[in-house]
């Protein structure tokens, strides 16, 4: 009896998810804040580090922000980190403004191509990486998180 190609071929991808995952490490970056501090994330091994990659012209980046926030200051002393990196053209004049105004509570750097491109490329924002204790990349979310769907992957994960 032959099997047909389709069926070949989704339980070829099946298998390939039902085993250990894959880790890829995530790839270091040291960037400074608007206030002139230093980010390195490989100085943030054994934290759990979420680096969401954003622009302040972008609404669903804007709408998942407050969430962010209480998920960061109810969880940062058990060991979450978050990391905004800024994909806007036009750098701190527009992103420190827009940082203030939302009273943002955690590090906030301006990023770029060539580092939206170690990431494997980011294709649409917001895209969001989840890093474990160890350094590697165990999550990418692409568009907006809710405030229960952020908290409950952290939650996971601490």
């Amino acid at each position: 009896m032959k099997i047909p190609g389709l069926i070949v071929a989704t339980l070829l991808i099946l298998f390939s998810y039902s085993g250990a995952q894959q880790l890829a490490p995530a790839p270091n970056f040291k960037l400074k804040t608007h206030e002139g501090k230093t980010v390195e994330l490989a100085k943030l091994k054994g934290k759990l580090v979420v680096v969401n990659f954003w622009a302040t012209w972008c609404p669903p980046c804007r709408r998942e922000i407050p969430g962010f926030l209480d998920v960061y200051k109810q969880y940062k002393t058990k060991g979450l980190e978050i990391v905004g990196v800024a994909l806007d053209q036009d750098g701190w004049s527009v992103v420190k403004p827009y940082v203030d105004q939302a009273k943002m509570n955690y590090p906030v750097v301006i990023g770029d191509f060539n580092l939206a491109n170690a990431y494997g490329g980011v294709e649409s924002i917001p895209t969001t990486f989840v890093i474990d204790k160890r350094g590697n990349i165990i999550q990418r979310h692409i568009g907006y998180m809710s405030k229960s769907d952020f908290e409950n992957v952290v939650k996971g994960l601490l």
